[in-house]
């Protein structure tokens, strides 16, 4: 009797997308926007973004429905949110433009200077649109999957419409995934066993025949363990390690997607 190959549910951000350096990108070339208008310094203006942003996000009347969804402060600094199937996507559309400007004018102006935000706040959300990284084998990789008969699914937090936003302006990822599993669309983020659970029925699937592959302990594999499905933690950091009844202990860990194959 053939064994069927198993479901492989993958997460998106710095997973197959490489997040980071987008964002990382989007800041630098904003930053040094900034820098030539009014003669400050680049790095020290990423610093300060880097900074007061997760401090102002932290007081969103809907920040604590962002940590349910999983929605980061970076990520806030870009996307339009809005999504009409929550109050809490509706409450971060009124107030996420405000929190976007208010993050580039505090920067600025902790840097000694009475600059304008709008500029540059739109001027982060162009250069984030245009910097859509992949990591260097997510194709080779996900083609190789499709070859040898796996199914795939996307298992992603955040905002249908930010999610939706990065998948428009890197359209190859798509075809390869039979269902894409947006938090927002569940109600609950990971590593809510929820999310997890709706994916197993949208495929049918037995936790047991199935793979979690993500980058972070404390929604990827800790929402698989919940669920009973077996998981692959890329550890992009190789100093890092699970803290105990913190995070999620994985059953395999690699550190690059391509070495996924070591695995299956």
């Amino acid at each position: 009797m053939s064994v069927l190959p198993k479901t492989l549910f993958f997460d998106l951000d710095d997973t197959l997308l490489w997040d980071k350096k987008s964002i990382d990108t989007a800041l630098g070339k904003t930053a040094d926007d900034a820098a030539e208008r009014y003669e400050l310094d680049s790095g020290e203006l990423v610093a300060q973004v880097r900074k007061v942003a997760p401090e102002l996000y932290s007081r969103l009347s809907s920040y604590e429905f962002t940590k349910k969804i999983g929605i980061n402060p970076f990520e806030g600094l870009w996307g339009e949110f809005g999504d009409a199937i929550h109050h809490g996507f509706r409450k971060m559309g009124e107030e996420v433009p405000g929190y976007q400007r208010l993050v580039w004018k505090t920067a600025i102006n902790n840097l000694g200077v009475n600059g304008e935000s709008d500029t540059f706040r739109d001027k982060f959300i162009e250069y984030r649109k245009a910097s859509p990284f992949l990591y260097e084998e997510t194709f080779d990789v996900l083609e190789e999957l499709k070859q040898r008969k796996h199914r795939l699914v996307m298992v992603t937090n955040g905002a249908p419409s930010l999610q939706l936003e990065k998948l428009r302006i890197t359209p190859e990822l798509v075809p390869y995934f039979e269902h894409i599993v947006i938090s927002g669309n569940v109600g609950e983020g990971k590593p809510e066993k929820a999310v997890f659970d709706h994916a197993l029925r949208l495929t049918e699937e037995a936790p047991d025949n199935v793979l979690m592959i993500g980058d972070n302990l404390k929604t990827d594999i800790l929402g698989a363990n919940r669920s009973g499905i077996e998981s692959v933690w890329i550890r992009h950091d190789p100093s890092a390690s699970p803290q105990q009844d913190v995070d999620g202990q994985p059953t395999h860990t690699i550190s690059r997607l391509k070495e996924i194959f070591s695995v299956l």
